[in-house]
């Protein structure tokens, strides 16, 4: 009998510096300036209460298995014009209502994947790939130097190219 209180005892004790250790933890990160502050979530600021996938394997693992297409946005945090289109698609009801039906993942660095670059690795850059695993390459913003690139005033394009991914999918499937 002696023994099992020890045990339990000793996992208590665990339990309870583990606790501490998580706290202790969460206050040494807001006193270091020299880390460079990650994002609050996956969402990266592109829309907080949708669900976001946290690489571009695990996001091509979904999309096949969900049978959902995968929208991948490319950005920089300090790019103004990503941050730009950020502000506009993070705001845009819409938008993140039909970004429900999605795959989503949104990148501040190049995956090695040459597909996800058809013309170049510029930002912002939204690409759509279907659950077969094939990136649409068709579909495409309004710049013919940078295809796959939405300023903040195509948002309603960037709206039915999003609307267009998810038909071309109930076509083929």
């Amino acid at each position: 009998a002696m023994e099992k209180s020890y045990v339990s005892m000793f996992l208590l004790l665990i339990v309870i510096s583990c606790a501490l250790a998580r706290d202790a933890g969460k206050k040494d990160a807001k006193d270091t300036t020299a880390k460079p502050k990650l994002p609050q979530t996956l969402s990266r600021g592109w829309g907080d209460q949708l669900i976001w996938t946290q690489t571009y394997e695990e996001a091509l693992f979904r999309a096949k298995h969900s049978q959902k297409p995968l929208m991948i946005i490319h950005h920089l945090e300090d790019c103004p014009h990503s941050q730009a289109l950020k502000k506009v698609f993070a705001e845009h009801k819409d938008i993140q209502k039909l970004a429900e039906k999605f795959i989503l993942l949104n990148l501040v660095y190049e995956t090695t994947d040459k597909n996800l670059a058809p013309d170049g690795q510029y930002v912002p850059r939204v690409l759509f790939i279907d659950p077969s695993l094939t990136v649409r390459a068709d579909i495409t913003g309004r710049y013919s130097n940078r295809l796959y690139a939405y300023e903040p005033s195509d948002i309603s394009l960037l709206y039915s190219n999003m609307q267009k991914a998810l038909k071309l999918l109930k076509t083929e499937l």
